[in-house]
């Protein structure tokens, strides 16, 4: 699975989806942490806990840079000396506020209005919700910054809003916040706390084998994760003439379609899971024609103590969003699969949701982390140095690691050379 991509204008405490457990979880923290182990999953929960986020004046919203996304990333995480409370408990009305924005495509509507924007009763009719429970929508849109009225009454986008929220734009990301984050991964993260105590949650292998869930999931990501990867491309890697690839946990294959096409001759081959691999040949049959030849998919669960390729055939091993969703036993066996699969001088990427090595932020990688847990219970919270030190067990040298930011203050890229 992937993301939108990288960023740094900053979005509202609406995109927050981890904010109704984080409130619970801070009530009660010293309960729920008391008869816990030292467990990847509490060690995951003590970083999330430690960058919740600190009181700062309400700031008017950023002017949006075009080559870049604003996916949650808020300057107000990182602010300040102490957590607001309230900011933390009551962010997830606001995240379904956004959610039920999208669902019912208000901004579609007002954006179609044209610059003039739109009143309440223009949107009630285009949503076909004619009850003052719109109003009341549009009102706490409008408090959190999504939407702005007039002194006459007229609904206008914000520019955050407007371009990353309404369908006709080149940056919208809606339908990874509407059907990944609102539909699954929102109600996932309200099991937080029965997770945490009882050590019990489903895994990625089993959540995606019911077809619904996975089609969901793979389809709303590959917009992002093909920006993501052509900003990889483009500002952080240097493929070269590479000619072979595997491309492990691929999804919809979007990493693959852009390597692929930025390398000619390069043909990758995608491991996952097999509902997955469903969905992903529809995507795949969307790409050029060039593209679609050079690129297969294998049915496989990664976590398999044996890949069906041979040893020694790629140059290019890449791990999006893997590393921090199966079990933490399992992540070094990953590595050394990698390791034999490579040839002499090939690379494995790792791109994933990480904090820092001192394990007190960036937030939004520590609340990714923490959500990991709800479908990956005995799972590790990342950061570099636990990823280069897996390296070393696997037969790579880490003192050739290299660790770059990704999406800023939630991805890194660590790099192995064989």
């Amino acid at each position: 699975p992937s993301v939108p991509a990288p960023t740094r204008t900053a979005p509202l405490d609406a995109m927050s989806p981890a904010s109704r457990p984080l409130a619970r979880l801070a009530a009660g923290a010293g309960r729920l942490l008391r008869p816990c182990r030292a467990t990847p999953a509490a060690q995951a929960l003590l970083s999330a806990l430690a960058r919740v986020p600190a009181p700062v004046a309400a700031a008017p919203v950023a002017t949006p840079v075009a080559s870049r996304r604003a996916f949650a990333s808020r300057e107000s995480w990182e602010e300040g000396a102490d957590v607001d409370l309230d900011s933390v408990a009551y962010g997830f009305m606001a995240s379904q506020a956004l959610f039920s924005g999208l669902e019912l495509g208000i901004f579609d509507h007002i954006a179609a209005a044209g610059e003039g924007g739109a009143t309440a009763e223009a949107i009630k009719k285009a949503c076909g919700v004619d009850s003052p429970r719109l109003q009341t929508l549009l009102t706490a849109l409008a408090s959190v910054k999504c939407l702005r009225r007039t002194p006459e009454g007229m609904y206008l986008l914000s520019p955050n809003t407007a371009q990353y929220m309404v369908t006709s734009s080149r940056h919208f990301y809606g339908d990874y916040l509407r059907f990944q984050i609102g539909r699954q991964f929102y109600h996932r993260m309200g099991a937080l706390p029965d997770v945490m105590t009882s050590g019990k949650a489903p895994s990625y292998a089993s959540w995606f084998s019911d077809p619904e869930v996975a089609k969901t999931y793979t389809q709303a990501q590959h917009n992002g994760s093909v920006a993501t990867a052509k900003y990889l491309v483009k500002k952080k890697l240097q493929l070269g003439g590479i000619t072979s690839m595997l491309d492990v946990g691929g999804g919809s294959g979007a990493f693959s379609y852009v390597f692929v096409g930025a390398t000619p001759g390069l043909k990758s081959t995608v491991l996952e899971l097999p509902e997955v691999c469903r969905t992903a040949e529809t995507i795949k049959a969307q790409q050029p024609e060039d593209i679609q030849s050079r690129v297969i998919f294998v049915e496989l669960d990664a976590t398999s103590p044996a890949w069906p390729v041979k040893d020694g055939d790629f140059e290019l091993v890449l791990m999006s969003y893997i590393s921090g969703s199966v079990p933490e036993p399992i992540i070094a066996d990953l590595y050394a699969n990698a390791y034999k699969a490579l040839k002499p001088g090939g690379r494995l990427l790792v791109h994933d949701f990480m904090v820092n090595d001192s394990l007190d932020g960036p937030a939004l990688g520590a609340l990714w982390g923490l959500q990991h847990v709800t479908v990956n219970a005995d799972g590790l919270g990342l950061c570099p140095q636990e990823i280069i030190d897996r390296f070393g067990r696997a037969g790579f040298d880490k003192s050739k690691c290299e660790t770059m930011e990704m999406i800023h203050g939630m991805t890194k890229l660590v790099i192995a050379h064989k």
